[in-house]
């Protein structure tokens, strides 16, 4: 099979792991036509590991090298953004027209809000995310394996690093699969160009970028010091994101206890969560993400390298109008219940500072 006909069938691979692998029943917090809470099939964690574990093991039985990936990355590429286009057109066209978008706007935001297939047995944007982590994955390890077989005698610990943080993000994204159906792209985004090209080729490739620049670099020898330091500062970020994640769901779950165990919830007219992550600023969870994408940056021992540091500047330029969107949106919701929490949580994202 041409290596650009490979994005396709690791599509429909992950779909049909996903429809056929065992799953869990969950409600969501987002309400279908009926007024019910929608309901997910989420089998997240299988999926990944059978994925990896079908890779892994084609690759040992020779029927593809460790580094095809990496060698086939522009053909992977090009194929990727085809089928996402493709996506794209095939789930908008069909949908009615939202009244007062242009075509343009419709087919990059999307009509529908909460597209399910199959009897509701697909949600599209839980498979988006999935697909997307997958591929994200075997691309990291496969990048990786280049890294190593042009430096098998002296390899980078960074690059080792790099793959294990990044590993360990995307494995507790989907242990908490559940805590994502309570966050913005669930519940406030549509199906379109945005996020079914974005899941389908800029996250499993572009997430990537720092091992695209610096997996043919040589070992650059920065010590335990600097790997240390980079792994602290990606762990200080994750801690901000999922502990604001986490205090959001349980407080949307159940308002009177405490989240995690010790944070007392304490809300505006009970509606609007003032403390905790959520004292600190509107949406210190975007500060985590920040943080994690700058030690996945540096982790790499390669600072002066552009590459590594498009991810982090790529959250920058995404989370700063989101959050923008996300105040107009909340102030529409909440009125002057809004205002209040703006003057009692005056910091947008870092706190201190903005």
């Amino acid at each position: 099979m041409p290596a650009l006909l490979w994005p396709l069938a690791f599509d429909l691979g992950v779909f049909a792991l996903h429809l056929l692998l065992p799953a869990r029943r969950v409600k969501g917090y987002v309400s279908g036509p009926d007024g019910a809470p929608l309901t997910y099939r989420l089998n997240g964690l299988w999926v990944f590991f059978a994925t990896v574990g079908l890779w892994a093991a084609a690759c040992a039985g020779g029927l593809f090298a460790w580094d095809a990936l990496f060698l086939h990355r522009y053909e992977l590429l090009a194929g990727a953004c085809a089928v996402g286009l493709v996506f794209t057109l095939a789930v908008v066209l069909p949908a009615p027209p939202v009244p007062g978008w242009s075509l343009l706007k419709e087919l990059f935001l999307g009509r529908v809000e909460q597209p399910q297939w199959l009897g509701h047995r697909v949600d599209a944007k839980m498979f988006l995310y999935l697909v997307g982590a997958a591929g994200l994955e075997l691309n990291l390890l496969s990048f990786a394996a280049h890294h190593f077989a042009l430096h098998p005698a002296d390899p980078s610990p960074g690059v080792v690093l790099y793959v294990a943080l990044f590993s360990f993000f995307l494995v507790e994204y989907l242990f908490f699969e559940q805590v994502h159906l309570y966050t913005y792209d669930f519940v406030a985004e549509r199906v379109g160009f945005k996020l079914g090209w974005g899941c389908l080729v800029f996250y499993p490739f572009f997430y990537a970028v720092g091992l695209w620049t610096c997996a043919e670099l040589p070992n650059p020898h920065r010590g335990a010091a600097w790997l240390v330091g980079s792994a602290v500062l990606f762990f200080c970020g994750w801690v901000l994101a999922r502990g604001a994640n986490l205090q959001k769901y349980f407080f949307k779950r159940d308002p009177t206890k405490k989240a995690l165990g010790f944070l007392a919830p304490e809300a505006l007219e009970g509606r609007v969560l003032v403390s905790g992550f959520w004292g600190l600023s509107r949406h210190i969870n975007y500060l985590g993400e920040i943080l994690m994408a700058s030690g996945l940056a540096l982790s790499l021992g390669h600072p002066a390298e552009w590459g590594p540091w498009l991810y982090p500047l790529y959250y920058v330029g995404l989370l700063l109008p989101r959050q923008a969107a996300d105040d107009r949106r909340c102030a529409e919701k909440y009125g002057p219940l809004w205002d209040r929490y703006r003057q009692r949580v005056r910091w947008r994202i870092v706190p201190f500072v903005y």
